[in-house]
C-alpha cells in the first residue's frame, strides 16, 4: 500500500523542524549506506548523535503519535530513529535501490524489520525542481513530491530512487516501521475496515448493531494476524 498521509507536522512544528536544519551539520549520505545502497547514493544527511537530529526526532514521533491516519495505515510496533537527509548541489540523487530487510539500532537497542519505509517532506514541492521519490508497484512507477509537512508510507519491499534535484534543496526525514501486521495486503485491508467504520460511526454513532458487528470483525481480524 502506498498512501499519503497529510499534516503530519503542524505548521509551528514544520517552522521549528526548518529552522533547526537551517544550522544542521551535513555530512556524506553514503557514510550510513549499506553495499548496495552506497554505488547509488548520492545526498547528504545529518549525523544521528547530534542535537539536531535529537530534537527533529522528537518533534516527528510527536506528530505520528497523534496521526489516527498513520496508526490505522502503519499498526506500528517498532519506529526506526527518524533520520534527515538533504539533495541539492553535487549531492542530488538516489539511484534505484531497496531497503534492507532489517535496521539494526546504532545505539544497541536492538533491530526493526522495515514492513514500512516512511518519507516525510520538510520542504515544499516550489522550493526545488526535480527530487521525486520514484516508487516502483505492480500498478507502474509512481512519483511522489509532497508538501512539507506531508508524508508518503510504502512497502519496504519497493525498489525505489529520488531523481536528481536540479534546483534548491530537497530536505526530509525518513525512517522505517515494524508494523504489528506484518503482510501488507492484511494491512490494507485493515486501513480499509477501518475507514469505513469511521464513517458509520459519524453516521450512525457507536452503538448502532452494524457498527458494533464490524467493529468486532475488525478487532477479531486484528487478533488473528497480530505479532507482538
Amino acid at each position: 500500500m502506498l498512501l499519503h498521509v497529510r499534516e503530519v507536522l503542524s505548521p509551528d512544528e514544520l517552522r521549528q523542524a526548518r529552522d533547526v536544519l537551517r544550522s544542521a551539520p551535513w555530512q556524506d549520505g553514503r557514510l550510513t549506506a549499506g553495499e548496495q545502497s552506497a554505488k547509488a547514493k548520492n545526498n547528504e544527511q545529518l549525523r544521528e548523535d547530534c542535537d539536531e537530529t535529537r530534537a527533529l526526532q522528537q518533534l516527528l514521533l510527536r506528530g505520528l503519535e497523534r496521526n489516527q491516519i498513520f496508526f490505522s495505515a502503519a499498526l506500528p510496533k517498532q519506529i526506526s530513529p527518524p533520520l534527515f537527509n538533504r539533495y541539492g548541489g553535487s549531492a542530488n540523487s538516489f539511484g534505484n535501490h531497496v531497503d534492507s530487510a532489517v535496521r539494526f539500532l546504532r545505539d544497541g537497542s536492538g533491530r526493526v524489520r522495515t514492513d514500512i519505509s516512511c518519507t516525510l517532506f520538510l520542504a515544499d514541492p516550489d522550493e526545488y525542481d526535480g527530487g521525486e521519490l520514484v516508487i516502483e508497484d505492480t500498478f507502474g512507477e509512481q512519483r511522489v513530491k509532497l508538501p512539507a509537512g506531508d508524508m508518503v508510507l510504502y512497502p519496504g519491499t519497493s525498489v525505489h530512487r529520488v531523481l536528481a534535484v536540479t534546483r534548491g534543496y530537497r530536505t526530509a526525514s525518513y525512517f522505517w516501521i515494524q508494523s504489528m501486521v506484518r503482510s501488507d495486503e492484511q494491512r490494507r485491508l485493515l486501513f480499509d475496515m477501518d475507514a469505513h467504520l469511521r464513517h458509520l460511526r459519524s453516521t450512525f454513532g457507536e452503538t448502532d448493531p452494524g457498527v458494533i458487528g464490524l467493529t468486532s470483525t475488525y478487532h477479531n481480524l486484528l487478533r488473528m494476524w497480530l505479532d507482538v
